[in-house]
């Protein structure tokens, strides 16, 4: 019972690449009483609304504390002038051990009001505020700040205007490359489509649409119940798309995708899974649940089948499980919104999966048609039990990456993968057979073209075990420089020919794409751009970042993006999630979240957020030789190579101007 409960929250459990910072706190501001005349004295009040698990840090503790206060700054001018200092209106006290002293602070809602006094009819009041709210959930701090700017109707009607409900904060990073809605979409049907063709939901169809046309007095009724057990299972799965997205993907950061323990257990849960599709049991939730829920289904009416429907998914649950966790994980771990992609992810899922109940009552002639329940259903189920075992390598590679266990090297995976898929064929071919499989007199038609893809596909992979790129595989697969049997062309350090500067630190752990000679430490490689007159191009990236390997496999490796970053840029290349401990002497103090970045990776990622504001990975900065202002706008994950090259040669003329 215990396992059973486990298994079905971790299906619930997504995993992220690095997401980016996203606002947490909502200011608004306004004058009480409006529209005053010279000589009033009125109060600037702000209001904020601080999301679910986070808090701000008032204005009123000691600065010297160690948390950031809420702080404000106007620019003076002979239009208006303060009164007293802001006063926060009712917030929480609390001792903080860490710090040794009480700090002031908001949940949920915030105020501030200041006290001012108007000098003239034609009044301008600007400025700026800086805050800092912070999560116990997840450990983390964001910094922020916004403008302030409230003028009379007179200066509105002139030059400047403002809109006052359009007062929020700056953005806190540069906007995220949200996934195609059309893929996430796509995800979910195939998803979809998969678990309708197991013997979980498959045999249900034609016996769900018979109980509607048998229950209905007339075929309008048959067909709207239908329609009403479709759109309720959407509505679950699109509440399961939300709840998950909302309350994992949103809050796990690199620091927890990264993680060896949380990979290891998404590897073994996978593998469960496999066993499960295997045949070897069954995965079923807590049977009390399903009581409940189809006492509830038996009540009749449209509130009877939409409980109907929900049975249908609890009672599906041993193939429902794996292929939902498994589009859920894929659609949040992209870049931008993981709300809005769990959505849409689901949407597409929901969608395949209730088309067919409603689809055959509309014609339910066309149910003749469908192709009998048989051995095939069993098929697909252990097909996708291949599938998941060769999905779950992908986050044991995460964690032997970040941790440099050098366990699952890019041969090693490539073998595993080779065998796995080349069972599947096997399989397919009728030359294994598992438990539950009926017998095959022949060989259906359909199991020689998925057989010959899979064993395509195996042909395809073998050149990988010598250094073949296979760039569509390129963020699933460990990168090159983990194959035993490299090229010889392979790079990852600092090109012989450049004797200027040293040989790179982190050398022997961090490599760069093959061919790309790189640094792994920022100053090392500020002071070889310094020493050798060429510009600085960051590459914050991380190990377990599949849109890092697919720029480098896709963009880096085009002739026109390597012959420039080889001779034109200084490349550095900041790992924000490797998990080796670095020398006492270097560890910094977060200015974001006042804590200690003891690792290569912390710091890196500190480094970006503190800098760049900016915390998606792939991201990338070209600098002079000041350190800090890019010369362009940076860029992030763009598979146009003509972007990138232009990227690259807008920076090098800014660069020599």
């Amino acid at each position: 019972m215990i396992l059973r409960k486990l298994l079905f929250l971790f299906m619930l459990l997504p995993i992220t690449g690095f997401s980016q910072i996203l606002e947490k706190s909502h200011w608004k501001y306004h004058l009480e009483p409006e529209n005053p005349k010279k000589g009033d004295e009125v109060e600037l009040v702000f209001d904020v609304k601080i999301d679910e698990d986070w808090y701000l840090y008032s204005s009123d503790f000691d600065p010297d504390l160690g948390p950031m206060l809420t702080e404000f700054e106007y620019e003076k001018n002979n239009t208006f002038e303060l009164i007293g200092e802001v006063v926060p209106v009712n917030p929480k006290e609390k001792y903080d051990d860490l710090w040794e002293g009480n700090y002031t602070y908001f949940t949920k809602k915030a105020q501030f009001r200041q006290k001012i006094r108007i000098l003239s009819e034609n009044y301008k009041i600007t400025g700026e505020y800086s805050f800092q709210v912070c999560s116990d959930v997840d450990g983390k701090c964001i910094p922020g700040d916004g403008e302030i700017k409230v003028v009379s109707a007179s200066v509105k009607d002139g030059k400047e205007s403002v809109n006052l409900d359009q007062n929020e904060p700056k953005r806190n990073q540069e906007e995220g490359n949200n996934l195609p809605i059309w893929l996430l979409i796509i995800t979910g049907l195939i998803g979809g489509l998969a678990a309708v063709a197991t013997p979980c939901i498959y045999p249900l169809i034609p016996i769900t649409i018979s109980i509607f046309l048998k229950q209905s007095t007339t075929k309008r009724e048959g067909v709207t119940k239908a329609l009403v057990y479709g759109v309720s299972i959407i509505i679950f799965f699109l509440s399961l798309g939300f709840i998950v997205s909302y309350f994992w993907g949103a809050a796990a950061l690199n620091e927890l995708s990264t993680h060896w323990l949380f990979n290891v257990i998404l590897f073994i849960l996978f593998f469960v899974f496999a066993l499960s599709f295997f045949g070897l049991f069954e995965i079923q939730l807590p049977n009390s649940m399903v009581t409940v829920i189809d006492k509830q289904a038996d009540k009749g009416g449209y509130i009877g089948i939409f409980f109907m429907a929900i049975t249908l998914v609890v009672v599906s649950f041993s193939c429902t499980a794996p292929i939902v966790s498994t589009v859920l994980i894929k659609a949040v771990s992209g870049t931008g919104n993981e709300i809005s992609n769990g959505l849409f992810t689901m949407l597409g899922f929901s969608l395949a999966f209730a088309i067919p109940f409603t689809g055959f009552a509309l014609f339910p002639g066309v149910l003749k048609a469908l192709p009998k329940s048989g051995g095939w259903l069993n098929t697909v189920k252990v097909t996708l039990g291949f599938l998941e075992l060769a999905l779950a390598m992908k986050f044991l590679s995460v964690a032997d990456l970040a941790y440099h266990w050098g366990i699952l090297d890019r041969d090693v995976f490539l073998a595993i993968w080779i065998v796995i898929f080349t069972l599947l064929g096997f399989y397919l071919l009728g030359k294994i057979k598992l438990s539950k499989d009926s017998e095959m007199s022949h060989l259906p038609i359909l199991r020689m073209i998925v057989a010959i893809l899979t064993f395509s596909f195996v042909a395809y992979l073998i050149p990988g075990l010598w250094g073949a790129p296979l760039k569509p595989l390129s963020g699933y697969l460990p990168p090159l420089h983990t194959l035993d049997f490299r090229p010889s062309n392979s790079g990852g350090g600092i090109a012989k020919a450049d004797p200027i500067c040293e040989t790179p630190r982190f050398s022997n752990i961090l490599h760069a794409p093959d061919g790309i000679p790189a640094y792994f430490d920022f100053d090392q490689a500020l002071n070889c751009a310094k020493a050798s007159g060429k510009p600085l191009f960051i590459d914050f990236t991380g190990h377990g970042c599949v849109n890092c390997r697919d720029m480098e496999a896709r963009v880096w490796s085009d002739p026109q993006v390597m012959e420039r970053l080889q001779n034109d840029f200084v490349v550095v290349e900041l790992y924000v999630d490797d998990r080796t401990v670095l020398p006492e002497s270097e560890w910094v103090k977060s200015t974001y979240d006042n804590k200690l970045k003891k690792t290569i990776g912390k710091k890196n990622a500190d480094f970006q957020i503190t800098q760049y504001n900016n915390n998606a990975q792939p991201f990338y900065v070209i600098l002079g030789h000041d350190d800090k202002n890019p010369l362009v706008k940076p860029r992030a994950y763009d598979t146009n190579i003509a972007n990138f090259v232009a990227f690259l040669e807008e920076a090098k003329e800014a660069f020599y101007k």
